[in-house]
């Protein structure tokens, strides 16, 4: 006990500070690492993205409990989530808000009858893998601007779903790689409660096909809505 004692006294400056980083952390930012390519284009393998917790309320430290509401997702926002159903942390875009009917024809997306436009693009800095080349575009609909990754060989099985419409306190989220993100689509429609913050920059990045090297031009990118030079 003497010894847990002058551990405590020895140190209850570091102690304090990991404490204030955990809190700080756990209640209005952190950064999360992207381990897989769901997101792609917009958000690749490799990069640590920034979330800011305090987007949509602020949480009792630890929890879920929300003490505060500040804001709900809007349509387009990039959102990580603890997610019951996939039984992990998730990162995805929000496509459908509640009451809107949602569905999708051949990858065409669809929000409350209006069809996305698609604009072929070129997207710098991603490495396809060979046997699944991809084409890239932007896709317009109701004020969202994002691009989007389509498999040019292997098409999702559920590139056509729905119309589904979203029910109160809940979120459709996509994955911006529509033939390669577990979402929705899948998993169902995810509770308000699950989504813990926003995302809007990446605050660096790795690239597993060089080295783990830093990826420059990807520190401080950002994530929300579409830069149209064709790389992001």
């Amino acid at each position: 006990m003497r010894r847990l004692t002058s551990f405590l006294s020895r140190n209850k400056g570091f102690i304090a500070f990991m404490l204030c980083m955990i809190m700080f952390r756990s209640a209005l930012a952190d950064w999360n690492v992207v381990p897989t390519g769901s997101m792609q284009p917009t958000i690749q393998i490799g990069d640590r993205i920034l979330v800011d917790k305090a987007a949509y309320d602020i949480r009792l430290p630890l929890t879920h409990i929300s003490l505060l509401h500040l804001a709900d997702p809007r349509r387009g926002d990039i959102v990580v989530l603890d997610s019951h159903a996939a039984n992990e942390r998730l990162v995805k875009r929000v496509i459908g808000i509640p009451g809107d009917e949602v569905a999708m024809r051949s990858n065409v997306l669809y929000i409350n009858g209006v069809a996305a436009r698609y604009t072929p693009t070129l997207v710098q800095g991603i490495h396809d893998d060979q046997r699944d080349p991809a084409r890239y575009a932007v896709e317009q609909v109701d004020g969202m601007q994002h691009l989007v990754r389509l498999s040019r060989y292997h098409p999702s099985e559920v590139r056509d779903f729905g119309p589904v419409t979203v029910p109160p306190g809940k979120y459709l989220l996509l994955g911006d790689n529509r033939d390669n993100s577990e979402d929705s689509r899948y998993l169902g429609f995810f509770p308000r409660d699950e989504i813990v913050g926003r995302s809007r920059y990446v605050a660096m990045s790795l690239d597993p096909d060089n080295h783990y090297l830093p990826r420059e031009r990807r520190f401080a990118a950002r994530l929300d809505g579409y830069n149209g030079a064709g790389s992001r």
